[in-house]
Order: structure tokens, then C-alpha cells, then sequence
């Protein structure tokens, strides 16, 4: 091609992305309907603020300057490729909990589909009724009861070979791996040190590229979390394709764990879950509950150890 046309046809396409851009984050801005607040750059938005307030220990510090300069119940702001608006405070938490599937509904973002393929067949809000549907009989509180002897087994043998002997430990590393074990157990009847620390890599990298700026290129996290869950989604499937057997030759249960309940669950038109789907929504339930069950055990370390007085009792406690 001439250099000259291709000088103005390089220059010109620029000009009309430049131009689409501009106009998007002037809709957004100029809008009367949407609360206070500022879009950032075109497409990263202030995602690389949000992550750096993240990565200095003080996350909350991005939402409170914002609710001192625009608005201390609700700001509009664009992080990781999404427009959004953040409610804040308790009358904004009962607000969106109390209008679930009626004023407000639970939505994923485009970069999670690239990494939930499957999370594209139905609407989030079918998908959490049918979750809700399936989980009472191992998440209600009378099964749940049945998981305290296995759930303390393991804490054993995770502090026997993590926490013993150490002068200094980082808890909240070491409370994911012990939640994840558990999880695996639970979902999946697998206990196995080895094989549980071989998910834990890949799920890792899978939860640290969900919640970063959708770049799809290779070395950034999204790349590598794509990467993970294609890889973790094999391990699941090989896993799925063995209890399938295992419960036709009755060497598995049907009460055995969730997968096993998964595997046998029909929907309203009496149809089966493919294998695909059982992965990602097992996928989903150890992403779903990982981090808040981790945060919710590194809490009480550190309260514990902030409160001596309270640590002798439960210490007695679980002595005598």
C-alpha cells in the first residue's frame, strides 16, 4: 500500500477510536441519572488506583476518599473495563440485600465468561435459583454438622505441617490452603495433600486474574487466570469422569459429596447437568466461598491474639 494511504488510514482509524472513546465517557459523565463521581481513563477506568490501595494494605481507602468528595451513599467510578456505581453504607447494603431478583440482580462482567464459558448458557439469576436449589441438603446446618469430625481432621494435619515449629507465620496463606482443603473435601472426596496442593496452584492463579483489568495477553494475570481455569477445568473433568464410573459400579455414593449429588440432580425437564457445567459450577462454589471463609479464620487468629484474655478461655475450651 502507498505510505501515504496508509499514513491516513492508520491516522483516521485512530481519530474514530479517539472520538468513540470520548463519546462513551462523555455519555457516562453527562448523564443526569448517574450518581456522582469520575470514569477515569478510557477503558482501564480507575482500576489501576482501585489495585494499588489493594497492594498498600488499605483497599478501603479508594472508596472512602470518594465517598468524602462525591457522595457518602453511592459514586459511579469504572473499574476493570466495567462502568459501575458503588453503594455505601448500611441503608445501601439493605437496599441492594433486600431487593435481590426484584430492583437489583446479580450480573458478571464480559471477562468472566472468557474464563466461565459456560457461565453464557443461562442468566445469573437462573443460575443462583438453581445453586439454591441444589445445596440445602449439604449446606443446612443439621449436615453441616456431620463435616465437624473431617473438618477438624484436617485442621490437625495442616497445623502439624504448617504452623508447628515456626517462630513466625503468615495466617492468611495458610488459613486459604486449610479452607481449600476443606472445600475440596466436601465438593469433591479429595483429601490428598499432594493432589489438594496441585488444585490449590491452579485455583490461585485462576481468583488472582478474575478481579484485575481484562487484558487478554500473555503475562498478565487475566491471561494466566484464562490459562488456570482451562487447565483446572481438565483435572475436574478427569475427576467427573471417574466418580461417574465409580457410582455406576457403586463404588461412590450418591450422598458422597456435592459432585456426586451434581452428577445425579436432574433439572425441572428431568435432563442431567453436563460434565462442563458440574466443573464450572464447582469452579464457582470454591471461588464463591475461598476467600470470605479464609478472611472470616485470619480474623479470628488475629482477634484472638489481640485479646489474650479471650484466647485463654477458648483455649480451656477446647483443652477440657
Amino acid at each position: 500500500m502507498d505510505p501515504i494511504l496508509l499514513f491516513f488510514a492508520t491516522f483516521f482509524s485512530l481519530l474514530s477510536l479517539a472520538f468513540l472513546i470520548f463519546y462513551r465517557k462523555s455519555n457516562y459523565a453527562s448523564n443526569p441519572n448517574l450518581p456522582p463521581g469520575r470514569m477515569g481513563l478510557p477503558y482501564i477506568g480507575e482500576s489501576i488506583e482501585y489495585l494499588l490501595t489493594g497492594r498498600r494494605g488499605h483497599p478501603e481507602k479508594f472508596l472512602k476518599d470518594r465517598m468524602a468528595k462525591y457522595s457518602s451513599q453511592v459514586f459511579k467510578t469504572s473499574i476493570f473495563g466495567e462502568p459501575m456505581a458503588v453503594v455505601c453504607g448500611a441503608v445501601g447494603n439493605k437496599f441492594l440485600f433486600s431487593n435481590e431478583n426484584k430492583l437489583v440482580t446479580s450480573w458478571w462482567p464480559d471477562s468472566v465468561n472468557k474464563i466461565f464459558p459456560s457461565s453464557t448458557q443461562t442468566s445469573s439469576k437462573e443460575e443462583s435459583i438453581k445453586m439454591r436449589k441444589m445445596l440445602p441438603n449439604f449446606l443446612k446446618p443439621e449436615a453441616l454438622q456431620r463435616y465437624i469430625g473431617m473438618m477438624d481432621m484436617i485442621a490437625q494435619r495442616h497445623f502439624e505441617a504448617s504452623w508447628e515449629g515456626k517462630q513466625e507465620i503468615t495466617v492468611f496463606p495458610l488459613a486459604k490452603r486449610y479452607t481449600f482443603w476443606v472445600a475440596c473435601k466436601v465438593f469433591l472426596s479429595i483429601e490428598d495433600p499432594v493432589h489438594v496442593s496441585k488444585l490449590a496452584d491452579l485455583f490461585n492463579a485462576l481468583a488472582a486474574g478474575i478481579i484485575t483489568v481484562p487484558i487478554d495477553l500473555p503475562g498478565t494475570p487475566f491471561r494466566r487466570a484464562i490459562n488456570a481455569a482451562e487447565t483446572t477445568r481438565k483435572e475436574l473433568m478427569a475427576i467427573i469422569k471417574q466418580r461417574k464410573m465409580d457410582l455406576a459400579e457403586n463404588k461412590a455414593t450418591p450422598d458422597q459429596d456435592i459432585l456426586s449429588h451434581m452428577l445425579l440432580a436432574t433439572d425441572e425437564k428431568g435432563q442431567y447437568l453436563n460434565e462442563l457445567n458440574i466443573a464450572d459450577r464447582i469452579l464457582g462454589l470454591l471461588i464463591g466461598g475461598h476467600d470470605t471463609a479464609s478472611a472470616t479464620v485470619t480474623f479470628i487468629v488475629k482477634y484472638l491474639a489481640e485479646l489474650p484474655n479471650i484466647y485463654n478461655e477458648v483455649y480451656k475450651g477446647v483443652i477440657f
